[in-house]
């Protein structure tokens, strides 16, 4: 007879784990609160518009590329990627923005435009990242389930040593003095959410991730990720069930035995929580709870967001699939995010248009838009602030790209820390999880499986790897491989 697991959320770690455990010969149930399967990867149409709601950079394809080998697939056999060129734009200022090129041959060149002699260190700099990316992410990071400090020591790490114990803007100052090249390189760091302050230097392996393996684009957006993994599922006998609210973790003898879903009690041998961690603990009894509101509190979680997704009756100018926006203080927001939270005085943004690539995402003649602001998790969100800001962002994209295009605007939602709680039960409104500090690393991150309830485990950006979407795949097949090695 199969033994039952119930997984809870349907995000990208949930629908791997499925997968897995699944193909291991488990009886496989999801429940999704929200009507769409996804998690923060869902999908929405309105007037003709598609919008993903949440991942839109897709990196480190070989991470995907593994998950669907693991099935005898590839990404091909579900959807088709195209390699952006340019990557992306960084913007300065008025007129001032520089195009990130497909390929590290013509970013050398770029960066040699900018500041003499950078292309010589930009080069030393990804063979190093690079380097860093065979070891974390090849090598390493699918034998890291946290249970161990050992898991980061091997040969190739200890001669690394160093780079654990300095950081990404350190290590990226020393070699490059152009302040708008640095901004480009800190930049992929805000994966991890963290600080480059705060980021150990070995992490530089996503600026390999960025420069080394580019940027690409799924025919219909993130989506079409959603859609192939529950279609893996579905072949391997995995249940997906949507408008199900999980309102408590039911124990009996310090065992999980089942949960409640719409106030009806589900059996099941094994629980697996792809949903908020510390959200999740609170299904169960206080005393049954691994980690405290102090242990929460004293985190340093990723950031929220305050997202727009926009549609546009007109085609945008001066603009390209994905677009930063740093001309304000890149250092003074990352302070207010971090160090002294609050709304951000001059806020940097990043603003992605997939119709620019996908002309089939928005009507034709027409543009749709995604414009991000990262916050600090738990601030104060109104309606009054979310058009303070939106007012912000539209005035900077106007004045920098120059062109007008609030007039053009026929379709607007707003999403941010108050939808993130109320949508995904997320801690404080975060929306990457728990950042990658030194000290939130590997065995220092919370556990996969509870400490205190027998048969119940945990997968997610608030557990190990960490946050992001290559991570979170990766967390499914850590979590499953632990559930069938305690699988008697």
């Amino acid at each position: 007879m199969k033994k039952t697991i119930s997984i809870i959320g349907s995000g990208f770690s949930s629908l791997s784990a499925a997968c897995y455990l699944a193909k291991a010969g488990f009886d496989v149930s999801v429940f999704e609160k929200n009507s769409e399967f996804g998690g923060r990867a869902r999908q929405f149409k309105e007037k003709g518009f598609t919008f993903d709601m949440g991942p839109s950079w897709y990196w480190m394809p070989d991470v995907f590329e593994k998950f669907f080998n693991d099935f005898d697939k590839k990404s091909s056999d579900f959807y088709n990627l195209k390699k952006l060129n340019p990557a992306y734009h960084v913007y300065f200022g008025n007129d001032d923005y520089i195009a990130i090129p497909d390929e590290l041959e013509k970013i050398l060149d770029v960066f040699e435009k900018e500041e003499e002699g950078s292309s010589i260190e930009l080069l030393k700099f990804i063979n190093m990242a690079k380097e860093n990316y065979k070891i974390a992410v090849t090598d390493m990071l699918y034998k890291m389930p946290g249970n161990s400090p050992l898991e980061l020591i091997s040969l190739d790490t200890i001669k690394r040593i160093g780079h654990f114990f300095t950081n990404i803007k350190k290590q990226v100052h020393k070699r490059f003095k152009n302040p708008k090249l640095r901004s480009i390189l800190e930049f992929p760091v805000l994966f991890l959410g963290a600080e480059s302050s705060n980021t150990p230097a070995f992490y530089n392996f996503m600026n390999y991730a960025d420069f080394g393996l580019g940027t690409w684009q799924p025919n219909n957006g993130f989506y079409d990720v959603v859609k192939a993994m529950i279609s893996i599922g579905e072949s391997l006998g995995v249940k997906y069930y949507n408008k199900s609210n999980v309102s408590q973790i039911i124990t009996k003898n310090n065992s999980a035995i089942g949960i409640m879903v719409n106030d009806k009690i589900i059996n099941s041998k094994y629980i697996l929580s792809g949903a908020d961690y510390n959200h999740t603990e609170k299904l169960l009894q206080k005393s049954e709870r691994q980690y405290s509101k102090e242990y929460w509190s004293s985190k340093t979680l990723a950031p929220s967001s305050l997202l727009f997704y926009l549609g546009f009756n007109k085609k945008l100018k001066n603009l390209t699939h994905h677009n930063l926006f740093f001309d304000t203080d890149f250092n003074l927001h990352s302070k207010e995010i971090y160090k002294d939270p609050k709304w951000p005085s001059k806020p940097l943004f990043y603003a992605n248009f997939t119709s620019m690539t996908n002309s089939h995402t928005a009507p034709e003649g027409c543009e749709n838009g995604f414009i991000l602001i990262p916050i600090a998790p738990g601030l104060e969100d109104t309606e009054d602030l979310r058009e303070k800001y939106f007012d912000i962002v539209i005035d900077r994209i106007e004045k920098i790209t120059n062109q007008e295009i609030r007039s053009n605007i026929i379709y607007k939602k707003s999403f941010c820390v108050n939808d993130f709680i109320n949508e995904y039960n997320s801690y404080k409104g975060n929306a990457y999880g728990l950042a990658n500090t030194l000290l939130q690393t590997s065995f220092l991150r919370p556990k996969l499986k509870s400490s205190k309830v027998n048969n119940l485990f945990f997968t997610g950006q608030l557990t190990v790897p960490g946050p992001g979407v290559p991570p979170s795949i990766v967390s499914g097949e850590l979590v499953a491989d632990l559930i069938n090695k305690s699988n008697p």
